[in-house]
């Protein structure tokens, strides 16, 4: 008998419904302090193996995924624009705003005290399930540098 490392089909379609019940908690929990010791423990996996699988269905990270889902809370407030961006950032459920400034910054393209001043004049009277939309973060680092178009 022969063991093998791989893992059969029936068991990558169990870890995929897990996967998916720890995004589902990403999504609703996002606010909440959440890491990855506490997302494995929740569906009875070990955190490398919820990191590894996680990226390999999603593309990212857990962490990353719970970064992307905060920075687009965060955007929606920010476009609001009655609060300051140390309010979004605690709203959120991030703890540092030096964190919080550099991954908006890596994902939106801009920081968010520019995004909140723009965003307020580009999405005016835009219904705000549109301008969520539009206005969505670019994931895995792949936001465009402020400037001029040179294509």
């Amino acid at each position: 008998m022969t063991v093998t490392s791989r893992p059969t089909s029936a068991q990558r379609l169990r870890d995929l419904a897990l996967l998916r019940r720890v995004r589902d908690r990403i999504d609703r929990e996002y606010a909440q302090p959440l890491n990855v010791e506490a997302l494995a423990r929740g569906v009875n996996m070990s955190a490398g193996h919820l990191s590894r699988e996680f990226r390999r269905a999603y593309g990212e990270s857990p962490y990353g995924y719970l970064m992307t889902r905060r920075i687009e809370r965060a955007m929606a407030l920010l476009r609001r624009g009655d609060l300051s961006v140390t309010e979004v950032c605690f709203e959120v459920g991030c703890s540092s705003l030096g964190t919080f400034s550099t991954r908006f910054t890596e994902l939106v393209g801009v920081p968010p005290s520019v995004y909140r001043r723009e965003a307020q004049r580009a999405t005016a009277g835009m219904p705000s399930c549109v301008a969520k939309q539009v206005t969505r973060p670019i994931r895995n680092r792949e936001a465009r540098p402020a400037g001029p178009d040179v294509t």
